[in-house]
């Protein structure tokens, strides 16, 4: 699994994002294994990649979920202070 883009990520909808996701955890359990039973990795960099891409999609992932309340929020306050404005004039 080559690295991939945080810009690739952020294109990616949420069903793509959670195959990667799942498809990188088991590739990293894998690899952890394998340094579990001693056999050497041609690469051993890539498990500290693996571990970066999966915190990537996490943080994605996560300022996606959060990023939907936040906006309804805004539109909230923004009513509630145009209301406020014209009972006060």
């Amino acid at each position: 699994m080559a690295i991939i883009k945080l810009n690739e990520l952020r294109q990616m909808d949420e069903k793509n994002l959670e195959n990667k996701l799942e498809e990188l955890k088991r590739e990293l359990i894998k690899m952890n294994a394998k340094v579990a039973i001693g056999t050497s990795i041609e690469n051993p960099s890539k498990i500290r990649e693996l571990k970066k891409t999966i915190a990537r999609i996490l943080t994605i992932s996560k300022e996606r979920t959060k990023q939907k309340p936040i906006e309804a929020k805004h539109k909230e306050v923004k009513k509630l202070k145009n209301i406020g404005g014209k009972q006060k004039g």
